[in-house]
């Protein structure tokens, strides 16, 4: 065999080692469109696959794993619906994942923790506000990296997001999730208490066990993961829709106004971490609302 020759099928050979190592390093995601013809552990190979496929190499965030493969043994995603999510979550989010977001509609505003300072953001709108869009690459999460209150945003830890004004969905209802069995607490945009709708995670949603809820909250934790709505048909800020906020900075006590027509106030949502409890550290008198203590919440009338 001609020199020539040798060569040629050596570099022939060197190119078909390297597309086979290629292979080996980057495996494509082969499944079927029914998913629950596999086992739990080969969806979540396929999945975790497909995910490190359309990202380049990075590993699919645990949470958004369970949700797939939570939607694929209760609600029958196919194959092509998780690669279409995946594809939407990397591409429309800046690698920041929101499982179904409500469309956005109207004002938004950008609010940036820098060097993972603490920074707070007034937005042109009353009430709560809901992430639309992650900008950063450290993590928004409600709760651990962000929070918001009646006209006010606060971001830590770096997380840079876009915000709009909190809305309920075309159901009527919110999602609340306990990730890794953590405790968080979700803001509701009705007045009242909670049901649970939907359960969505494997961990039994059980209520006063694993969720509860309060006025314009829900509380869930120990895995639990599920959909809630109004428990009585409840409005957003009662039938008036009128609502003060009145806060408690530094431990101070604190007097706000209040329309004595409306009604005597009642605690509508408690927004701080210190308790807001009525005779202790909030209480009226007059056409006034006091706070100590460090409560921060919104009171309007029943």
């Amino acid at each position: 065999m001609k020199k020539p020759l040798l060569q040629s099928v050596f570099v022939l050979l060197l190119a078909l080692a390297a597309g086979s190592a290629v292979a080996q390093i980057t495996p494509k995601a082969y499944a079927p469109e029914n998913l629950r013809t596999l086992s739990v552990q080969d969806q979540t190979r396929v999945i975790s696959l497909e995910y490190s496929e359309q990202s380049r190499g990075r590993r699919i965030p645990d949470d958004q794993l369970r949700f797939y493969l939570d939607q694929v043994n209760r609600s029958n995603w196919t194959f092509s619906r998780i690669k279409q999510d995946i594809a939407q979550s990397l591409g429309g989010n800046n690698g920041g994942w929101n499982p179904n977001p409500p469309p956005v509609s109207g004002r938004t505003i950008v609010c940036e923790s820098k060097s993972g300072d603490a920074r707070r953001c007034t937005p042109p709108w009353r009430g709560p506000s809901r992430l639309v869009r992650q900008m950063s690459n450290s993590r928004c999460e409600e709760g651990t990296t962000w929070s918001s209150q009646d006209g006010l945003i606060t971001v830590w830890k770096g997380c840079r997001g876009e915000f709009a004004a909190a809305t309920t969905s075309s159901t009527g209802t919110i999602r609340c999730e306990s990730s890794d069995g953590r405790g968080r607490t979700c803001r509701t945009p009705w007045r009242g208490h909670s049901r649970l709708t939907r359960q969505l995670s494997s961990a039994a949603c059980v209520e006063g066990r694993s969720w509860q809820s309060q006025q314009g909250q829900v509380y869930v934790g120990n895995g639990c993961r599920a959909e809630f709505a109004a428990r009585d048909g409840g409005s957003i800020g009662g039938n008036s829709g009128y609502t003060i906020t009145c806060s408690s900075d530094d431990n101070r006590r604190r007097t706000c106004a209040y329309d004595a027509r409306q009604g005597r106030p009642i605690l509508l949502q408690q927004l701080s971490n210190n308790s807001c409890r009525e005779g202790y550290s909030w209480g009226y008198a007059g056409n006034q609302v006091w706070v100590d203590r460090g409560c921060r919440g919104r009171f309007g009338p029943r």
